[in-house]
């Protein structure tokens, strides 16, 4: 049974864990690997799966291979690239690139192109290999609109009541799709996203009360206004980033006034800067957290043990690594779903 597997993955110490799951990390890599270039070789005999009953290559995979239909897609497109250009198996290997990143820049890889583009593609995130599709082709700025969601007519209970036979058919919006912020051409992107009937009667309003200095009420330039002001007003309230910072105020030594938990806001902006609005947790090979989301400001020396709310005192740690350090002083004290986030 397959499923004492995970007792036996519950049963491996704590320093065997990690170098055990870069080994099968790096096994499962060479199993790709191996898949891909035989797919390779079956797309060039059609005959092999057609004699087995097979209408194509996908319909193969799908079915015999028992692959989900987006992995069928991302192995089949890496087969058919690295068939023009091999090189791309000793990447995946390595997992310096993925089956995304191939997938998506495939078919704009030339055979004058691909070794820059590639090299470019190295360790690159989802988001980093959409704006080099995007630099590679790019697509005119989308028209700026808004317009309500269609409706569809919801399925309703039978009912014996004359009434609710006559009553008007009940409504349900057609479920919106993610919101999209999507790379189009360089330093342009395409924002999607679905807002309520308040929401869109503001905006409504502010678009007349802007028409002087926005003749066409165009949603992006407002778009644009509205995210620098809630910026700058977010900054302000979080980092303390002011146009105009006061100096904070001295406070003379020997008096009773309890030393602040809370770090001051000069201080704030001098940590937001040194750490570069990233997680400053260093990993003893050197590794630095690369987490930009769910900040917060570090006591390197707690705050219960005497350490002050001082640029020198205080780092940039994302909330895994905040929690981590503190474990790491006064034991374990929350749970794992406590964490925010995905």
């Amino acid at each position: 049974m397959k499923t004492n597997i995970l007792a036996i993955a519950d049963a491996v110490p704590d320093r065997e864990l990690l170098p055990r799951l870069e080994t099968i990390a790096g096994g499962e890599r060479e199993a790709l690997v191996e898949l891909v270039a035989h797919l390779a070789a079956l797309d060039r005999r059609p005959a092999l799966y057609a004699a087995r009953g097979f209408g194509s290559l996908f319909g193969y995979c799908t079915q015999a291979l028992r692959l989900s239909e987006d992995a069928a897609c991302n192995r089949i497109d890496a087969a058919r690239a690295c068939r023009r250009f091999p090189m791309i198996l000793d990447l995946l290997a390595s997992g310096d690139v993925t089956l995304t990143t191939i997938r998506l820049l495939g078919r704009h890889l030339t055979p004058e192109n691909h070794a820059l583009v590639l090299a470019r593609a190295k360790r690159r995130t989802r988001q980093q290999i959409d704006v080099m599709v995007a630099e590679l082709a790019p697509r005119p700025d989308v028209p700026s609109s808004v317009r309500p969601l269609p409706a569809l007519p919801a399925p309703s209970a039978p009912s014996a009541s004359p009434a609710a036979t006559n009553a008007s058919p009940a409504v349900a919006f057609v479920a919106p799709s993610r919101p999209i912020v999507q790379p189009t051409s360089p330093e342009r992107y395409r924002v999607q996203f679905t807002i309520d009937q308040e929401t869109h009667d503001e905006f409504r309003r502010l678009q007349a009360l802007l028409r002087r200095e926005i003749p066409d009420g165009d949603p992006a330039v407002i778009f644009k206004r509205a995210v620098k002001l809630l910026l700058e007003k977010v900054e302000n309230k979080k980092l303390g980033i002011t146009k105009k910072p006061r100096r904070e105020k001295v406070i003379r030594p020997g008096t009773d006034k309890p030393r602040p938990r809370t770090a001051p806001r000069a201080v704030k902006r001098v940590i937001w800067r040194k750490d570069v609005g990233q997680c400053a947790f260093v990993a003893p090979d050197g590794r630095r957290c690369s987490e930009k989301a769910f900040l917060e400001f570090h006591h390197v020396r707690a705050h219960a043990s005497g350490g002050p709310p001082t640029v020198g005192n205080i780092s940039l740690r994302c909330w895994r690594h905040n929690q981590y350090e503190a474990e790491l002083i006064f034991g374990p004290h929350r749970r794992e779903t406590d964490a925010p986030g995905p």
